[in-house]
């Protein structure tokens, strides 16, 4: 297995790949990562800069050939998964951390206390609407917490704001997005909010004074 860490966890998240690669050593499962990651080329694609994100989609297909790639980014899922096979007809083998971790933790390789805490889970755009990967998520965060849903949940799920390069062209609307999803997070009564998307968590805990956690970090912090 390869696990792809993704740029925004690498660069600006670091404490979510390290969770999840501490995670992945306790269940003892045996992966790699790559010494010069690249971008997956997501952005590039969604500001237009096609061109570009041909010629870095090609670098790492080399790479990615005969790997199962783990992916901690809805972003690096949908790219991986969808993209890469519509412009060079490539059928990547990817799975997502949640989709691991709960298959992990239903085969008892990760044992993980209950906190007796309200959370809630927000669905990033790209592994909810465009991939339809609702369920992986949910099951595992309500075998161990309280899981309080938010008003708007899975395919009518509110964007963070941050996605599409949103966060770095306009940064006031990114937070006005956030924000309005947040208030749907308060309406929970939640002490913690849970995503499994290192941009969503980037912009929703930049807005807000709740906890903020990737999956990995929930994980990790409640494990026995």
């Amino acid at each position: 297995m390869l696990y792809f860490q993704g740029c925004t966890s690498r660069k600006k998240l670091e404490n979510i790949f390290i969770s999840t690669e501490k995670l992945l050593k306790i269940a003892n499962v045996d992966y790699e990562v790559l010494a010069n990651e690249n971008c997956c080329g997501s952005i590039l694609l969604r500001i237009g800069f096609d061109k570009e994100a041909k010629e870095l989609i090609k670098e790492n297909i080399a790479n990615f050939q005969n790997e199962k790639i783990l992916v901690s980014c809805a972003g690096c899922y949908k790219t991986l998964k969808e993209d890469y096979k519509k412009l060079f007809d490539v059928d990547l083998d990817i799975i997502h951390t949640s989709q691991l971790f709960k298959k992990l933790f239903d085969e008892n390789k990760l044992n993980i206390k209950k906190p007796d805490k309200i959370v809630t889970y927000h669905d990033p755009c790209h592994l909810s609407r465009l991939e339809h990967k609702f369920d992986a998520p949910r099951e595992l965060i309500k075998s161990i917490a309280n899981l309080k849903e938010m008003e708007n949940n899975r395919e009518n799920s509110k964007c963070c704001g941050a996605g599409g390069g949103v966060k770095s062209a306009f940064p006031e609307i990114a937070n006005s997005i956030a924000k309005s999803r947040l208030e749907e997070v308060e309406a929970t009564k939640c002490e913690t909010l849970i995503t499994t998307c290192p941009f969503c968590k980037l912009n929703l805990d930049e807005n807000s004074s709740l906890e903020v956690l990737d999956l990995s970090e929930f994980l990790l912090k409640n494990i026995i």
